[in-house]
Formats: C-alpha cells, structure tokens, sequence
C-alpha cells in the first residue's frame, strides 16, 4: 500500500526563495515522496491527513535542503568556479536525508523513544529450602536422596 506524500509540491514551494521550473517540480515531487518514506521510516506510517504539524515541518525542512543544495556541495568559489564536496555528510551527501536530532524528533513524536527501565524482583510465596541431596519425584511425594551427604551434597 503506498502511502500519499505528507506534504505537498505547493508546500514546499511557499518555502523556497525562487520559481521552479517543470525539471525542478519534478524533482520536488520526488523528494517529498523520499523524506515522507524516511519520516514514516523513522516515525509511523502517519498518513497526509492526521500526521503531526512538526513531522510536515521536518519533512519540508529536508526538501528545502535537498533543493537548496542537490548535489551536497560544501565549499563553493565564484572567482575559479571551485566547487567542493567532502565526506562530513556520509553517505547523505546530495539525497534528501533526516540530520539525527530530527530522527531522534521523529522517534520521539511516534514514541518510539528507547529508554532503560529497572524493574523490582522479588519472590512470590513462602521461601522453603529443601533438604540438602533430595531431589523431588513426582506423583510420590516423597524425595529421592541423591547425593545424600550431609556436608558434601554434590
């Protein structure tokens, strides 16, 4: 079942600083489909209509970074036209992608949150200590000596 983007072309237009073109809705498209399978990756399959207002966010936050900068550049140079890309990015470089405090923000919002929990053990019902080298049998109820030495049972 394939779920519908969460936000939309027209969403993630409003918060961009220029027109675009027919390649670059194109693109938009796609990438809105992308970080909505990645939130719903991290998060829950949240459909368009009752996902939270911060996921929308954080899905066109992503989309507006991919479409800012596509192919990951990291230095760029306008008197030599240097461009540069370096690995500080991964394996994300140039994709649409979910820095980790917005993953750890996804986990959190569909609670998803890892936490360590210390639980209290104790015993239920009396305590008897059975007799040392007596091994219970069934149906008789009377235990078998194995091993019956009072001081050394095993």
């Amino acid at each position: 079942m394939r779920l519908e983007p969460i936000a939309t072309v027209s969403d993630l237009v409003e918060r961009l600083d220029w027109q675009l073109d027919d390649d670059e809705l194109r693109i938009a498209a796609g990438a809105l489909e992308d970080a909505s399978d990645l939130a719903r990756s991290y998060g829950r399959d949240w459909d368009a209509e009752s996902v939270p207002r911060l996921v929308r966010t954080l899905v066109l936050k992503a989309c507006r970074r991919y479409m800012s900068n596509p192919n990951g550049y990291t230095q760029s140079r306008a008197g030599d036209e240097t461009l540069g890309w370096n690995d500080a990015a991964g394996e994300n470089a140039g994709t649409v992608y979910f820095t980790d405090d917005e993953q750890k923000l996804l986990r959190g919002l569909a609670g998803k949150n890892p936490a360590l929990v210390s639980a209290t053990i104790s015993a239920w019902g009396p305590q008897r200590k059975r007799p040392v080298g007596l091994v219970p049998v069934d149906g008789s109820g009377k235990p078998f000596p194995l091993f019956a030495y009072e001081d050394q049972p095993w």
